[in-house]
C-alpha cells in the first residue's frame, strides 16, 4: 500500500503543474478584483497540491490575497466538504461574521441566528464537485455549480440542489447574482 500512496504521489506531482485553468475563470476573478468584491479559494485539497497546481497561474491567484482555505486547515480537523466548514472559515477570512455549523443548526427565529443565516446567504459558492455544492448548501450560501461534462453525464437531470448549473463559468452573469456587470 505504502508503494503505491509513494507512485501515485509521484505521478501527481508530476500532473499537477499542468492543471488548466476552467475556462471563463480569468475573466470572472479578474472583474471581481477591479470591482473589490471580496473572495476567496476553498479547496478541499490540501495546501501541498493547492500550491503545485496554482504556482503556474500567479496572474490568478494572486488576485485572492492569500485568502485561500485548504483541506488540510487544522480549523477542518480533516473533516471536509461536504460539511460547510471550508466555506464559513472562507468567509472568516474575508471578514465576515458567519458562526459555525450546518446553517439548519442556526437559530433561524433569534436575532443572532437570523443575523448568521441573512450574512450566509451573501455568500455565493462556484463549485465543481457535489460534495461541494453540499458544503456549500449547508453553509447557508448560494451555489452555482460548473460540474466536470463527465460527471454531469452520470446524472444529466440531478440538479442536487444548485441554485444555478453553467457548462461553463463563460456563462456567468454576475448582474443575476447582485455584481457589477462585466460591461461596467
Amino acid at each position: 500500500m505504502d508503494e503505491f500512496i509513494t507512485e501515485r504521489r509521484a505521478r501527481q506531482d508530476a500532473l499537477w503543474p499542468t492543471c488548466q485553468l476552467l475556462p471563463g475563470i480569468t475573466k470572472l476573478v479578474e472583474h471581481l478584483a477591479k470591482h473589490k468584491i471580496p473572495m476567496a479559494v476553498a479547496t478541499g485539497s490540501i495546501r501541498r497540491n493547492y500550491n503545485l497546481k496554482a504556482v503556474h497561474h500567479p496572474e490568478l491567484f494572486d488576485l485572492f490575497e492569500g485568502k485561500v482555505i485548504c483541506g488540510d486547515h487544522p480549523r477542518l480537523k480533516g473533516l471536509g466538504k461536504p460539511r460547510p466548514d471550508i466555506f464559513l472559515l472562507a468567509a472568516e477570512l474575508l471578514g465576515r461574521k458567519v458562526g459555525e455549523g450546518d446553517v439548519s443548526s442556526l437559530d433561524a427565529e433569534g436575532a443572532e441566528g437570523k443575523a448568521l443565516i441573512e450574512e450566509r446567504a451573501r455568500g455565493l459558492v462556484l463549485e465543481d464537485s457535489t460534495n461541494g455544492l453540499e458544503a456549500g448548501q449547508r453553509a447557508g450560501m448560494k451555489t452555482i455549480w460548473v460540474p466536470d461534462e463527465k460527471l454531469r453525464a452520470l446524472a444529466p437531470n440531478e440538479t442536487y440542489g444548485a441554485d444555478c448549473i453553467l457548462e461553463s463559468l463563460e456563462q456567468f452573469k454576475p448582474e443575476e447574482w447582485g455584481l457589477p456587470p462585466y460591461n461596467s
